[in-house]
């Protein structure tokens, strides 16, 4: 990979191209509308402030130790996340910090789809860089948006085209609660572009031998343990690249 994405490589506009594919990710909260600010919450589930804020800089896993606290069984809220079994996952799609290869402003994140890698662009010339996996909506757009939406543990609302082909899915039609098994998984980011929804999203999964493949349906998968950390160190409003 070069130390400088090319500008070239970067593709304007909404390509749709397997939209009337649409899976897994497709799908946004009924909580959630196009204005943040006319959008019914749950109570405690307010949209996160729309003006960016520094990123901190943390310093990259040196051994093994580090990638087994990283990825340990975690509590979050009312559920208890799994350990990942990182030794089984190659370490290129580890969490780690390296010099930054795309040459966006700090705070901008990256998904280059190619590598299967996201970044989290840092001060100082560094990206903290995790592993992902892609789905065919993962592939079906490019160009440049901004998070919308953050979701702590999103409830899942199959399209209507998945339960025609999965039956066993009807049960889940008005909605999948959060949960261990939700494909959408601890956390969600909903990507929008110039108001609109792109139908893309960043979002966990509980396939976590799916990181660094391709998958049948969803977007852009991380691990649970990944997509925390990320959700934690970006605020709505923040800048998305696709390549």
């Amino acid at each position: 990979m070069s130390s400088v994405l090319s500008r070239r490589s970067f593709l304007t506009g909404l390509s749709l191209a397997g939209v009337s594919a649409l899976a897994a990710c497709a799908q946004v909260p009924k909580e959630l509308g196009a204005e943040p600010s006319l959008a019914p919450l749950a109570p405690g589930l307010q949209p996160q402030p729309a003006v960016a804020e520094p990123v901190a800089i943390v310093e990259p896993a040196a051994n093994a130790s580090d990638y087994a606290r990283m990825y340990a069984a975690v509590t979050d809220g009312d559920f208890k996340l799994p350990a990942i079994r990182h030794e089984a996952v190659d370490a290129k799609y580890l969490r780690q910090l390296v010099d930054d290869p795309t040459g966006e402003a700090p705070g901008t994140l990256v998904v280059n789809t190619k590598e299967k890698h996201l970044y989290l662009v840092l001060k100082d010339g560094k990206a903290m860089r995790y592993g992902v996996g892609l789905g065919r909506q993962g592939y079906s757009w490019k160009g440049r948006a901004v998070v919308q939406w953050k979701r702590k543990w999103p409830t899942w609302t199959p399209p209507s085209a998945m339960i025609g082909r999965k039956p066993e899915l009807e049960k889940w039609r008005t909605g999948m609660p959060p949960g261990l098994q939700n494909p959408l998984g601890a956390r969600a980011l909903y990507i929008y572009k110039d108001g609109a929804d792109t139908l893309y999203r960043i979002h966990g999964s509980p396939e976590w031998r799916t990181i660094g493949k391709s998958a049948s349906s969803g977007c852009v998968r991380m691990f649970n343990q990944d997509v925390i950390d990320l959700y934690d160190r970006v605020p709505s409003k923040t800048t998305l690249v696709v390549i």
